[in-house]
């Protein structure tokens, strides 16, 4: 049995994203005892989407501000239309990505989320997939474009879409299982 209780996991969120692509990992996470913290750029509660229409909202525990990519093993990043729009356009959102991508540190990116990896210019050379609609972005930004539930390249973890959050949760928990 794997021990996850010195496990640090950051994920970034803001309006707008795919409720079950937060709520899924995270609550996979902390079942095994990892530590996760929830950043966003404001402190009042986010709230999701699920199938297009307005989903759960939940308490961010840290702005994106303060957050140091130093205290963690992994960032997650999920996904929705919305979200990762938005949180490209932040500079601290996209050095937080690069930071952990620099630091050879799993990064974890789902459905539209790859969106952050582009803007952060780490995909280059990489293999990845996201939702359909992503795919020329990632290809024209240098990546090797999979239609698989996950693609795994070294520390780099990308998935499709919500069906695939099981395995993009196995595939978290086993880079952390190895980190």
């Amino acid at each position: 049995m794997v021990d996850y209780s010195n496990a640090r996991v950051l994920m970034i969120a803001t309006d707008g994203f795919e409720q079950d692509e937060l709520f899924g990992p995270r609550k996979a996470l902390l079942d095994v005892g990892v530590t996760v913290t929830l950043a966003s750029l404001k402190t009042d509660p986010i709230t999701g989407e699920k199938g297009g229409e307005k989903g759960e909202s939940i308490t961010p525990d840290a702005l994106v501000s303060d957050v140091d990519p130093a205290e963690y093993q992994a960032l997650v990043l999920p996904g929705g239309v919305g979200n990762p729009d938005t949180l490209r356009m932040d500079a601290r959102t996209v050095e937080i990505v690069k930071a952990f991508v620099d630091a050879d540190k799993i990064v974890a990116a789902i459905c539209h989320a790859p969106w952050l990896l582009i803007e952060a210019d780490v995909v280059d050379g990489k293999r990845a997939t996201s939702w359909p609609s992503v795919r020329t972005d990632l290809a024209n930004a240098g990546a090797s474009v999979l239609d698989e539930e996950v693609v795994i390249d070294g520390k780099l973890i990308t998935s499709r879409k919500p069906d695939d959050i099981p395995a993009f949760n196995r595939a978290v928990l086993e880079a952390l299982s190895d980190a």
